[in-house]
Parts: structure tokens; sequence; C-alpha cells
């Protein structure tokens, strides 16, 4: 299929540029204000309005395939992704059986290669078993397939291991991208050791049990050259500690969600909507990471989106399931709350959102020039709409965004030059 999109306010790094673009074999194959009136298969108008900018890629969501298919599967989660702007995902390693072996891995790919509607990338587990102890996996066997190798939901829990796996994986040049939790820290807590906690007596999460194995971590990357990339982190120690680490030359990179960046554990209510891990931090927290994305500390916007089953988030905040689904709700959120709050300018959060993932994990796609694959969306910044999660494509309906008011929404998303979403 041929695609003339014309009249569209063109993502150009740190402006927009109306422009027209010409899409042919899966590439954008010319762009100027001259195209205008070229015949093509199909021909879309943005009108002066809308914003065409790289795909959005989410380098941390849990699409539950193989294994708990009942919470999302790869076609309704790549699905929901398209929707909401995003060509490219990652996919976490909490499955079963989970991918530490090339047999388990294929199971996946075998299912992304039929199902997905845009690109899916899995990760691989760094421990057998993803367990974070004991043995790591054989990492040159599932290289090839593997974006990277992470033990999400479970920290690796000694730093000899650690050392290990990122020995290895400096070697194959590929990254490491960690969930930093030290399990004897935690102490049964479910929520953030903070005011509300103490307020309903619920049981908390110190903030140490994330910075403590990120601040190992980093010393670990710096004498291994390992690429370490952190994920969802939630703290204000956390972020420090990075900063830190990239003034003196350690590879790292990480991210944090959306919910960290716009609520505190003082929003909490008495609901599994609002049970995720980590939790929900201090407002000191949220300040720090909300400062952390202006100075460049925090690389990437990811959702860690992860479906679970109506039952299963709807015993409140002790007894539900970690996780809250994000990705139909991402980029309104963060442009509602940051951008149209004046913290950052829309070309940062498209950079964020679209580009620094690709540049940290070495995919292609992040500008919109002649030659480039077409993993495109395009934004209506402005459109006004309200989270109705029984709306929502992806099996999941836990979102702590429930009911808000929002502004921006996808329209099209363009994958490998085929249209896979359009709501015009």
């Amino acid at each position: 299929m041929t695609l003339l999109i014309k009249n569209a306010l063109i993502y150009k790094g740190d402006s927009f540029e109306k422009s027209n673009v010409f899409i042919k074999d899966g590439k954008i194959h010319s762009l100027a204000v001259s195209i205008s009136d070229i015949i093509a298969d199909r021909t879309v108008d943005a009108m002066d309005k809308y914003f065409l900018i790289p795909g959005f890629v989410d380098v941390h969501t849990h699409l539950r395939e193989p294994g708990f298919s009942y919470k999302e599967t790869i076609k309704t989660g790549s699905m929901a992704a398209a929707r909401a702007g995003y060509t490219t995902i990652f996919t976490m390693p909490n499955l079963d059986p989970p991918p530490d072996s090339a047999e388990a891995l294929k199971l996946q790919t075998d299912i992304i290669e039929k199902d997905a509607v845009i690109n899916v990338l899995p990760f691989a587990s760094i421990t057998k078993g993803r367990l974070g102890i004991g043995e790591t996996v054989d990492f040159a066997s599932l290289a090839d397939k593997a974006v990277g190798f992470s033990d999400d939901g479970t920290g690796v829990q000694t730093s000899a291991l650690m050392k290990q796996a990122m020995t290895e994986c400096a070697k194959l040049g590929k990254i490491i991208s960690a969930h930093c939790e030290v399990n004897e820290l935690l102490n049964g807590g479910y929520i953030h050791n903070g005011e509300y906690c103490k307020e309903h007596n619920h049981k908390g999460i110190c903030s140490e049990s994330e910075w403590a194995q990120i601040e190992r971590d980093c010393i670990l990357a710096e004498e291994t050259g390992c690429k370490y990339h952190v994920c969802h982190i939630s703290t204000k120690e956390s972020v420090d500690i990075i900063r830190k680490a990239k003034a003196r030359g350690v590879n790292v990179t990480c991210e944090t969600g959306p919910h960290y960046l716009t609520m505190c554990d003082m929003d909490l209510q008495e609901d599994g909507r609002f049970k995720m891990n980590p939790p929900l931090r201090a407002k000191d927290d949220m300040n720090a990471l909300i400062e952390g994305v202006i100075d460049g500390t925090i690389d990437v916007i990811a959702t860690d989106h992860a479906p679970h089953s109506k039952e299963e988030k709807s015993r409140g905040l002790e007894k539900s399931l970690m996780g809250v689904v994000g990705l139909e709700t991402a980029f309104a959120v963060l442009n509602t709350k940051l951008v149209k709050t004046g913290f950052i300018p829309l070309e940062k959060l498209i950079y964020m959102m679209s580009v620094r993932p690709r540049e940290i994990f070495g995919l292609e796609g992040g500008e919109i020039k002649e030659g480039e694959v077409a993993d495109l969306a395009l934004l209506d910044i402005d459109k006004q709409w309200t989270v109705d999660p029984d709306k929502f494509v992806t099996m999941g309906r836990a979102t702590p965004f429930e009911g808000w008011h929002v502004q921006g929404e996808n329209i099209m998303t363009i994958c490998k030059g085929e249209i896979v979403y359009e709501a015009i």
C-alpha cells in the first residue's frame, strides 16, 4: 500500500514543521511540501493540526502470553498498543514458562509472529526460572532473539550473580534491564511505607528496597562495562544515584512510569487499581522524578502495562495483585500533566517516548526522513476525553487514571507502512 499524509506537523527533533509524507514499501519514500499531488492508495489530510511522530516505543510491557492468556494476549496487548500510537513494545519475562532457554523463548516468539499487529520484542530472563537467585541463563543461546535480559518482577539478589550476568552481557553487547528490589527489605509490604500507609494501618515497602540494588548495580556496571537499564524507578534516592552514576561515566539509563510522575501515595484509594510494584511513593519522590525528567537523568517513560483479571484486582490494596494497565492512557496523561502544565515541551515528551528508547536499544525508526522505516503515529494533542476502562482494547481494566479528564489522543498508527489503527 502507498500512503500520502498531507499537511501534517512533523516531528523534527527540537521542533515541528508542516510537510507531506509519502510512504511506499514500508518506508518513508519522500518528504516535502511539494508532493501534495502524489496519487496514493490512501491519502490522509492532517489539516495542519495533527502531529506526525515516530511511533511510540514502550520498553516495559506485560502481554502475559504464554501462560496467563486470561489476563492478556499478545494479540490484545499489541492491539491496545497500536491504538495508543505504539509501533514497538518490549515484553517482560513474567511468563509460564519464563523465557530462560531458547525453547521457552521460541514459544513466545512463535505467538508474536502469528498474532502481533506491531513490533513486539521479548526480553529473556537473567536467571533460570526468573528467580533472581541460583543460576544465570545461557546468555549466548538467547542473545539473537531477545532484545535484552531482565528478571522483571524479581531483583537479582546477590552481587556475584549480577556481576556474572553483566560480564556475559557485556561480551555479547546486550543490555540488562533490571527490576531492582531487595527481598529481605520487603517485610510483607504492599504499598509505600509513607503517610498513607501509617494512617490506614497497611504494611509498607521502604524506598531502600529499590535504591539499594540500583546503587549496587551501578557500581557493577562500572566495573564490567555492561549496558545497564533500570526499570520503573520510583524514589528520589534512585534518581540521585543514577544522576551521579551518569556523571562519572557509567553506561546506565533508566525509565519511570506515568503514574509515578503524576501521583503520590496520598492519592491512594482502598482499591486494587492503585496497587503496583514499585508502589506510588511520597510527593517528594514524585517531584524528584519530574526533575529527573526535566534534567535528562530519566531517559524513558515506560508504562509497565500489567493487566490482571477483574477478580485479581478486586481484593483491595492488601490482597490484589500488583500491576495496572497503562498503554492506552500514557500519552494523554503525560501530555496533560507534564506538557500542558509547562513542565516539559511536547518535543521532549516525544523524545522520551519515541526516540530515546530506540537510541538505547539500537532500533531503527527514530527520525522522520527519507529511507526510514514508516513506523509512525498521528496525534491530536488537544483532543479532550475521559478515561473509561470499559472502552479499553486491552483485557485489563485496572487503572489509577479512571475518570481523569485528559488531553491528547492518537488517531492513526502506521507500522512498517501499514495502517494498523485509525480513528479517522
